[in-house]
């Protein structure tokens, strides 16, 4: 089977979001921001707006763990700013960042615990043309969605979204299909200066969609 074929057999049930079955529930979210990140690889985040309808498997996810890390919002307490973050678990935080783009984000752990795992990247399945539009044309495909600012752009993710239940709302998570622990790396996470060697990121590994890693950052194998 070719390497196209492949990626066709991947979409050929996605019709529609009806025919992903019902979203993850609410308990899923409900346990440690680690777990989540890694299970969450696999799964399909979809958007229906106004323009229609975009999806795409996730393939790279980073954890942020509370407000004893310093990587995350929440490290400076409450704020407006980053108030879904303290739950309930499985809604959207969908904050701005460097004035340009929107980050997605799936609350997890407790309320009044504030971690959430980071979508960075997913493999487009659904709505392509309308991902494209969205997105300008790149001439690639993989650039569409292979970072997390591009993905929110391609599927219709705003801030307007925060505190969105992921399990029922027009922005939704549904299970997709199992990632082997044999197809994923771990890395530190990207893009940060505080905590940056703790490694809370995980990808699926030779997908040609996750966003680019620093070639000094260690890979390693999952281990559950």
């Amino acid at each position: 089977m070719t390497a196209n074929a492949a990626r066709d057999a991947r979409r050929s049930h996605l019709g529609s979001s009806g025919r992903l079955g019902s979203p993850l529930p609410r308990r899923f979210y409900a346990r440690d921001t680690e777990r989540v990140a890694r299970e969450l690889l696999g799964a399909v985040l979809c958007c229906r707006t106004p323009d229609g309808w975009a999806a795409g498997r996730i393939v790279e996810t980073e954890a942020y763990l509370g407000e004893h890390d310093p990587a995350c919002h929440a490290a400076v307490g409450p704020t407006e700013r980053n108030r879904w973050l303290y739950g309930p678990p499985g809604i959207a935080y969908v904050y701005f960042i460097y004035g340009v783009h929107w980050c997605f984000n799936a609350v997890t752990r407790d309320t009044g615990w504030p971690a959430a795992v980071l979508v960075r990247a997913i493999e487009p399945i659904e709505g392509l043309d309308l991902m494209r539009e969205r997105r300008g044309h790149p001439a690639r495909e993989r650039d569409l969605t292979n970072g997390p600012g591009k993905l929110c752009a391609a599927l219709g993710i705003t801030g307007a979204m925060s505190g969105w239940r992921l399990y029922d709302s027009p922005l939704t998570i549904h299970r997709g299909i199992d990632i082997p622990d044999a197809d994923v790396i771990t890395t530190p996470r990207i893009g940060i200066t505080r905590a940056a060697e703790w490694p809370l990121r995980w990808l699926v590994k030779d997908s040609p969609y996750v966003s680019r890693t620093p070639r000094h950052f260690p890979r390693t194998p999952h281990r559950p």
